[in-house]
């Protein structure tokens, strides 16, 4: 069984990089990507039938949420996870009561999406195979599949959440300028070897851009500047934009490279 998944985010960048991810887990296949919300139901109407819709929740002609509602009041009922920034329960709850199976919270990387599309598929394939449960513990160990956390979604030993949220707030306002690891250290109130190990993860989940910057006297430091296409740049601070490919130059640890 192949399952089919529209993609629907409105920057080109993450958008290709969904669906590229996409493509790599077994059993799935992009049906379309749209970028509006107008595209989107013209997808579905094209590219029938679709089984999983990947989307955005911010999308320049309309929020997901209200396309959703939308398309549940149409008769579809292709299964929607929600690929977004926003962490307000009350969207999350609002999401799930119009039938949001996951909520896939950006940055992420393509081991933490292919887990939880593996589940998805176990749980249709155990589903459409049985038909009927036989007791309640069935019931549950079915929905377990679905919305047990997956362990591939846990960030880098020693990064946590909420420190790559404020690193990641901190590079995005920092627009064309970027920092160096010392100016990120410096304006969180980190170590400069702690801030470049978040810096360089979000080089290799591929929101971040790794340079050298030049000045007058010394090496040069190795620059970090927010990629302009990362659908993060116009979200609230502490929200990120979808994957890309790595980026940058040396390994993730930046090692072998100049000094910040």
């Amino acid at each position: 069984m192949t399952l089919r998944v529209l993609v629907v985010e409105d920057d080109p960048v993450a958008a290709d990089a969904h669906a590229l991810y996409v493509t790599r887990v077994p059993g799935f296949d992009v049906a379309a990507v749209a970028h509006t919300r107008a595209q989107a139901v013209r997808a579905l109407e094209e590219h029938a039938p679709v089984d999983l819709i990947l989307l955005d929740l911010y999308l320049p002609d309309g929020s997901g949420l209200d396309l959703l509602r939308s398309l549940r009041a149409a008769g579809h009922g292709a299964d929607v996870f929600a690929v977004t920034s926003a962490r307000d329960l009350t969207v999350i709850r609002e999401g799930v009561s119009l039938g949001v199976v996951q909520h896939v919270l950006k940055p992420f990387t393509f081991r933490s999406l292919s887990d939880r599309l593996l589940r998805y598929a176990d749980f249709r394939t155990t589903a459409e195979a049985r038909g009927e449960a036989s007791s309640q513990d069935e019931v549950d160990r079915a929905l377990s599949v679905l919305r047990a956390a997956p362990a591939s979604s846990a960030l880098p030993k020693g990064l946590s959440a909420g420190t790559l949220g404020t690193v990641t707030a901190q590079l995005r306002d920092s627009a064309d300028a970027g920092l160096t690891a010392s100016e990120a250290a410096v304006r969180i109130g980190m170590n400069r070897i702690t801030a470049r190990r978040y810096l360089e993860h979000l080089v290799t989940t591929g929101h971040a851009d790794r340079r050298q910057r030049y000045g007058l006297v010394g090496r040069p430091e190795h620059h970090y500047v927010w990629r302009p296409g990362t659908a993060g740049g116009r979200r609230a601070p502490g929200g990120h934009g979808g994957p890309g490919g790595p980026s940058g130059h040396g390994g993730p640890d930046g090692h072998g490279g100049p000094d910040e």
